[in-house]
């Protein structure tokens, strides 16, 4: 099988694709010879395929990675790990056009976005991980103190956990296997990485690039791409791994935590998310809503920390739901390729009838204020209008299940304690917004919210040095900032004579 496939109408002739894994250094097939097709969910094309890795590809992947670790000087050589990896982001930027094709090619997400929400960011996380790899302090020493009849002076050290088995997801997909890899490799950890089968280039991209241009030893990164779940089993299950990172659903979740159980690894989880928005009766509403319309549109709604309950104050409930209504109707699906447009399709036709699905429950379970259904401005693909659901119970199914998609239900409130109550009424707790004109008062409000992350009036917590992460069963542990860095380190006391 050829590394790279020829072009589809729709992506760019120039693109540079991959359809090989990457295991101990190499570029290769699977062992089968077995692969996959890659569709392109706007236009229901297959645009190539990808090699489909079986359990033994995991297993030789999974190998690779523990004598990479064992063996070579890369979990203590944190200047080597520093300069390889920013080789590695040097060779991302120069391949950035073709990252970006490949993403919107195989997720369907549009190219407007790339430069904040694909791209651009998971090169920068990259980057700030390979100087932390050289700035951290990995040891530091205590000062002398009696203790159990000694004189001492503890150190206490920090030390690479292992090898790693990073599984990600399709919504954002270069971008969430850079903020994996990059913590991991940074902390002097090996990788295999398993991406979903529905955007599996944009992590083969990675592996080509680490080939061709960095100095990276053999083993350190390995990439498995594959079909079968039972490929991801095999990395949660193997005693050689010493940490997993998923991002997924929190139905995955549970059921990876299951499967760690055996050989107690550490186990990072970024889950789903219900989040609430939570407008204030001083808010500006004309500020306010076309934030959280918006943001809810945004690559067809595929994504866990955007906020799909709107709260809205009695008082400016119709006001409220007037303005998101017109924010909604200026958002079209259309074809990702063009840079106006904010919303692609979603992913696969599964996700596809699945939005759907959860629309139809929105007819019964609200009042539709607009939008719904399948998009009748394509023939092809898997594109959905957006849809705004006003009048729902706090305890309703679309209030409480995440559905992936451009549907955002509004629930009004009639005292800021009930508002704050039916923001924590969810099984999740990873984001959220508050928007007040009193911004003292707003913080207050958002302190309140047992969320992991949280904005306000549209202020970013997304950022390289800011933990990422959420309560409840949006997940366990942190991405991004040091905290996220930290995940992929052991730490070790050391008694010292004083």
């Amino acid at each position: 099988m050829d590394g790279t496939t020829e072009s589809d109408s729709h992506m760019n002739a120039l693109v540079l694709r991959e359809s090989r894994m990457l295991i101990n250094g190499q570029l290769v097939d699977a062992t089968s010879g077995r692969v996959f097709e890659n569709i392109d969910p706007a236009t229901e094309n297959v645009i190539g395929v990808t090699a489909d890795a079986a359990i033994e590809d995991a297993d030789a992947a999974i190998g690779a990675a523990r004598r990479a670790f064992d063996s070579t000087d890369w979990s203590t050589d944190a200047e080597l790990r520093r300069r390889v990896l920013h080789q590695l982001a040097d060779a991302m930027e120069k391949h950035a056009p073709d990252l970006g094709a490949v993403v919107t090619a195989e997720a369907g997400a549009p190219i407007a976005l790339h430069d904040h929400m694909q791209i651009g960011p998971g090169i920068s996380a990259l980057r700030w991980a390979a100087d932390l790899a050289t700035t951290y302090e990995y040891e530091r020493q205590f000062p002398a103190r009696s203790a159990l009849g000694t004189e001492t002076r503890p150190i206490v050290r920090k030390e690479s956990a292992g090898v790693v088995a990073a599984i990600t997801p399709w919504n954002y997909p270069f971008y969430l296997n850079m903020t994996k890899i990059a913590p991991a490799l940074a902390a002097g950890c090996t990788v295999v990485l398993k991406p979903a089968p529905d955007t599996p280039w944009s992590a083969t991209m990675i592996g080509k690039l680490a080939v061709e241009h960095t100095d990276m030893p053999a083993g350190v990164l390995n990439i498995v791409t594959s079909s079968d779940n039972a490929v991801g089993e095999a990395l949660t299950t193997d005693p050689r791994v010493d940490v997993v990172t998923f991002t997924g659903s929190t139905a995955t979740g549970r059921r990876i935590l299951t499967a760690v159980a055996p050989t107690v690894k550490r186990t990072l989880l970024e889950l789903g998310g219900k989040s609430a928005a939570i407008v204030l009766p001083d808010a500006d509403l004309q500020a306010a809503l076309p934030y959280i319309a918006g943001s809810v549109c945004s690559h067809a709604g595929q994504g866990c920390a955007l906020t799909t309950r709107l709260l809205l104050p009695r008082s400016r409930y119709e006001e409220g739901l007037q303005l998101a209504k017109t924010v909604m109707e200026h958002l079209v699906p259309g074809d990702p390729t063009d840079p106006t447009t904010l919303i692609g399709p979603v992913v696969n036709r599964t996700q596809f009838e699945r939005v759907l699905s959860y629309m139809e429950l929105g007819r019964t379970e609200g009042r539709v204020v607009f939008g719904g259904g399948r998009s009748n401005r394509h023939e092809r693909g898997f594109f959905v209008n957006p849809m705004l659901i006003a009048d729902v119970d706090p305890g309703a199914t679309i209030a409480q299940e995440e559905i992936f998609g451009p549907v955002l239900v509004a629930i009004p409130y009639d005292t800021e304690e009930q508002a704050i109550e039916i923001a924590n009424n969810s099984l999740y707790g990873l984001s959220g917004s508050v928007f007040g004109a009193d911004v003292a008062h707003a913080v207050d409000v958002a302190r309140r919210i047992r969320t992991g992350t949280i904005a306000v009036n549209g202020a970013a917590f997304m950022s390289d040095d800011v933990p990422f992460g959420g309560y409840r069963q949006s997940g366990l542990g942190r991405e991004h900032g040091i905290e996220g860095f930290e995940e992929f380190l052991e730490t070790k006391s050391i008694g010292v004579p004083a």
